[in-house]
């Protein structure tokens, strides 16, 4: 098995639905690399990542626009034709484990980690 971690900011708020009465979370998470080349110029490269958290759905009003979370799953690449026609590829992840990172004030009494005991095991399909 492949498994991905890493952490990266939120993009916007998660979104809950289900699929054949599962729970499930989509949102959209990045991480930002960031250093200077050799001839002192700065670069600055974000991968965006598509993910989808099945069950967990309690966590889903912690998952808010800009917070900062460590990710861990199963990854894959879906690929897709751009509105200009051109080929393109996207990163995609079944979240296995999620942890919530950089607490605000009014969240210091609420639970910061949300893990999944076999999120894989009892997946729909």
């Amino acid at each position: 098995m492949i498994k991905l971690q890493f952490i990266g900011y939120l993009g916007h708020d998660a979104v809950r639905r289900e699929v054949n009465g599962t729970p499930l979370l989509n949102f959209r998470a990045a991480h930002t690399r960031r250093f200077t080349n050799q001839q002192g110029e700065k670069h600055e490269y974000t991968t965006w990542v598509d993910c989808s958290c099945w069950k967990q759905v309690n966590v889903a009003p912690y998952l808010t626009t800009g917070r900062q979370v460590y990710l861990e799953g199963i990854p894959s690449v879906e690929s897709y034709v751009s509105h200009a026609g051109e080929p393109m590829a996207g990163l995609k992840l079944l979240v296995t484990r999620l942890e919530l990172l950089g607490r605000t004030n009014d969240e210091s009494q609420k639970q910061d980690e949300v893990t999944g005991e076999n999120v894989t095991e009892d997946l729909p399909f």
